[in-house]
């Protein structure tokens, strides 16, 4: 696995690169947070670790933008925290935090538990924005079936039945020929105007 270790301390990342390395990952460190979305975008990494040490409030909101734009487990150690921090850590996606805990035998720990955390959160975010598409599709389809119905004079079973049908011999989903009808629909009303 290839690991990312940011910390501007390099007594501190060479514990915790000690501690990977002995686990047996790949691991690149870097020192200077200038310009760190580029460099993790060309170093794409599969995790990211991030020790901070002592970091006031604005390189912590830094490391808190970087962790939701990055998509990938992070694992942050500090030496001290106030339930504000642990909180913005959390919103941000923080896979873990970790506050004085930086022991070389601890972060491959840490590492394990913050993988687990990011994929178990992430299936869970997949499968909200599924329901979500779904639940949209079904209002398409509603909102579908309601123009059929009263344009044509169709039961609910019969508006769905030929959405269906429309759907199978142009082989495109249900939702998309809804759309298309709703789209239409506002183009003949907007027209009658």
């Amino acid at each position: 696995m290839n690991v990312l270790v940011i910390d501007e301390n390099r007594i501190r990342a060479s514990i915790i690169e000690a501690g990977l390395s002995e686990a047996g990952h790949n691991v690149t460190l870097i020192c200077d947070i200038n310009g760190i979305a580029r460099r993790i975008a060309e170093i794409n990494p599969d995790v990211i670790v991030i020790d901070l040490g002592n970091p006031n409030r604005d390189m912590l909101e830094n490391m808190f933008q970087l962790s939701r734009a990055v998509k990938r487990p992070v694992a942050m150690f500090v030496d001290r925290s106030d339930l504000a921090s642990i909180e913005a850590a959390v919103d941000a996606g923080v896979s873990a935090y970790v506050v004085d805990g930086l022991k070389k035998e601890r972060v491959k720990t840490v590492l394990d538990v913050a993988i687990s955390r990011f994929n178990a959160y992430s299936k869970l975010a997949r499968e909200l924005e599924e329901a979500r598409g779904e639940l949209e599709n079904r209002k398409l389809i509603e909102r579908a079936k309601g123009i059929l119905m009263r344009s044509r004079g169709l039961s609910e079973e019969a508006a769905y039945a030929l959405l269906r049908k429309t759907a199978m011999n142009q082989n495109r989903k249900i939702a998309d020929i809804a759309q298309s009808l709703i789209t239409a629909a506002g183009l003949l009303e907007s027209g009658e105007e």
